[in-house]
């Protein structure tokens, strides 16, 4: 586990700074050897190779993708992290509809400090529904409307399908 909230609020801005690299492989080194990443109800990409995996798609499909990290809190060995996604599905297939959905994981964390278990979490048929209609101006992500600017952050794999 983290030693104290100032590494695991780092370790989250790292975390949000990878997923808005373009870079899969930055995302996956976030997690264990045999970590877990679950979005939604799909079954686990488990190990850094399916978790990159998981990653690359997305990216694929919004080459603009930008994930701000809303709050990160921690609960006994629960750490949830809170982010809201933007990015226009100009990739491969893309229609060009514009997303902008929030959501969050539930992470248990390993002893080495990665993430062993991350648990992703969002409305999937808004989310479908913004592919297909664009964003609406209400769905705006909490740290844009709360004026704390928000640190770059995270996850989901969501390529017209929940994986």
């Amino acid at each position: 586990m983290l030693s104290d909230a100032v590494d695991l609020r780092d370790f989250a801005a790292r975390y949000t700074a990878a997923w808005c690299s373009q870079n899969p492989a930055s995302v996956a080194a976030f997690f264990s050897d045999q970590g877990a990443l679950t979005v939604n109800d799909s079954a686990p990409a488990v190990g850094r190779s399916a978790i990159a995996d998981v990653a690359r798609s997305f990216m694929a499909a919004f080459p603009d993708l930008s994930v701000v990290m809303d709050e990160l809190s921690q609960r006994g060995d629960e750490v949830e992290y809170r982010w809201t996604l933007t990015g226009t599905n100009t990739g491969p297939g893309g229609a060009g509809g514009r997303v902008r959905i929030s959501g969050f994981e539930k992470w248990r964390m390993q002893s080495d400090g990665l993430i062993a278990s991350s648990q992703g979490h969002f409305d999937a048929a808004e989310y479908h529904r913004q592919l297909e209609q664009g964003s609406s101006p209400g769905n705006r992500p909490a740290a844009e409307t709360s004026g704390t600017g928000g640190v770059r952050e995270q996850v989901i794999q969501v390529v017209g399908k929940v994986p």
